[in-house]
């Protein structure tokens, strides 16, 4: 699912997680990468399409990693390396 907000923020989750807004902010974490809770919050958020608790997740996530980061297989493509 992707999550559009009015600032430019975009929050992308299928399993993975992508958080973007500009170039200030770029980060992705694989499946594997993303904490338990973290999942199961974005998963009952989801769920009940709660827009407010999803950007609250991805200003958790974005403030715990930093703005710039990417946690996968070593995958370069997706990190854009």
């Amino acid at each position: 699912m992707s999550y559009r907000y009015d600032d430019g923020t975009v929050v992308d989750y299928s399993g993975s997680l992508r958080i973007t807004r500009g170039d200030a902010v770029n980060v992705y974490l694989a499946e594997d990468f993303v904490p338990k809770r973290i999942k199961e919050d974005l998963a009952e958020a989801t769920r009940v399409n709660n827009l407010e608790k999803i950007r609250e997740i991805a200003t958790v996530v974005t403030e715990s990693v930093g703005s710039r980061a990417c946690m996968d297989h070593m995958d370069s493509k997706v990190c854009g390396i």
